[in-house]
């Protein structure tokens, strides 16, 4: 076996080695490090990881295999099934709680205070898209509420109130107002500008969600057992969420530089040239956050850049005057590297520290072409 494939092995393994010894010190520089260039304050432990909504596997199955050859400047910062420029997509659980509970009063079911943790948000990122979503519970809906029409308000809470305190005790702004009846999908709203507003803590004071039995409907007339059955098909619902995109415009920057390079055609094995390295993102103790992909094909740079230097090796005019003189004076002078000169990106679906559900463009994951520096 040629020194080529052994050199490959080495360099595989040692990679491995440095990867596990930094993963593996616990509050090191190097682990604090790794972790805020994705994004995060340390590796994530997500306790009782929520269910993936389907817009983000529909977006992450559209990214994951991209056309060949496909090297557009916007892909990776636009988000074009939602037509919004980003490149991050979260998911935010609602950590809001109950205001109002217990028997209806008058034609209202219910209030809750809806709260998004906005801190996740990183220093840089412009915020182009919140959307609302309040699902049903289909089943318990279509049984008991026998086509009743609701009454929907959105209110933005402007001041704080005390838990157990009615809406209508302090200063709320009315966002929505809007009638449903039997669902069969979600409720969406556009919450952007309101959104834009909660990167300040201070003023991120969450939502009021209302929902009563419609007065339009003769609700006066509808007996006490039966107000509160539909309330009780209301009550069964609350699973609510906000899907907020972001972009970082400096990678979309760098994305676009260096996209530019063109292709490098296949050069002898022991030539400088991409290697294959799969990660298993197991093998690095990161399959509790990581969604997916399980994997993927990162690769890295080895062989010889020896004099002459051919354009097939990405060669600059640096490296080829270093590679003459390293022909005239070995001992004193190295031969040039070889080195990544094209990467590309791929999109990972996980849990942040907060146990959101995120989708991320990262720049510079995989190596697609190698050149003599």
């Amino acid at each position: 076996m040629g020194p080529a494939p052994a050199r490959a092995r080495f360099a595989a393994g040692l990679f491995w080695a440095l990867l596990g010894a930094a993963l593996g010190m616990a509050g090191s520089r190097q682990e604090t490090s790794l972790f805020k260039s994705l994004g995060l304050s340390a590796k994530p432990t997500p306790a009782a990881p929520a269910p993936v909504p389907s817009v983000l596997w529909r977006i992450f199955q559209g990214r994951a295999l991209p056309p060949p050859g496909d090297r557009a400047p916007d892909r990776a910062c636009r988000v074009e099934e939602l037509n919004v420029p980003g490149n991050i997509i979260r998911v935010f659980a609602d950590q809001g709680h109950f205001i109002h509970s217990g028997e209806p009063k008058t034609f209202l079911c219910l209030e809750k205070r809806l709260y998004f943790n906005f801190s996740v948000l990183e220093e840089g990122e412009q915020l182009t898209m919140a959307q609302l979503e309040i699902n049903f519970s289909h089943n318990s809906y279509h049984t008991s509420s026998g086509g009743q029409v609701f009454e929907l308000r959105l209110y933005q809470a402007l001041q704080m109130s005390l838990r157990g305190m009615s809406s209508h005790t302090y200063n709320h702004k009315l966002l929505v107002a809007q009638s449903f009846a039997q669902l069969h999908k979600s409720l969406l709203f556009n919450l952007t500008e309101v959104a834009k507003g909660w990167r300040t803590p201070s003023k991120n004071l969450g939502l009021i969600l209302e929902i009563s039995v419609s007065s339009r409907d003769s609700a006066e007339a509808l007996p006490p057992r039966r107000l509160q059955n539909l309330c009780a098909s209301i009550d069964s619902f609350l699973d609510t969420s906000l899907l907020v995109v972001s972009l970082n415009q400096k990678q979309c920057q760098a994305s676009r530089k260096r996209r530019s390079s063109y292709y490098t055609p296949v050069t002898p094995s022991n030539l400088c040239k991409p290697r294959r390295l799969y990660i298993s993102f197991s093998d690095v103790g990161w399959e509790n956050w990581i969604i997916a992909p399980q994997g993927y094909m990162a690769n890295y740079c080895l062989g010889e850049c020896p004099f002459p230097l051919t354009a097939e090796l990405n060669s600059t005019n640096h490296a080829i005057l270093q590679t003459m003189v390293h022909s005239l004076d070995p001992e004193g002078t190295p031969q040039p590297c070889c080195v990544p000169v094209r990467l590309s990106p791929i999109s990972i679906l996980y849990y942040d520290n907060h146990d959101n559900v995120v989708l991320r463009h990262y720049e510079d994951m995989v190596v697609d072409e190698c050149g003599c520096r």
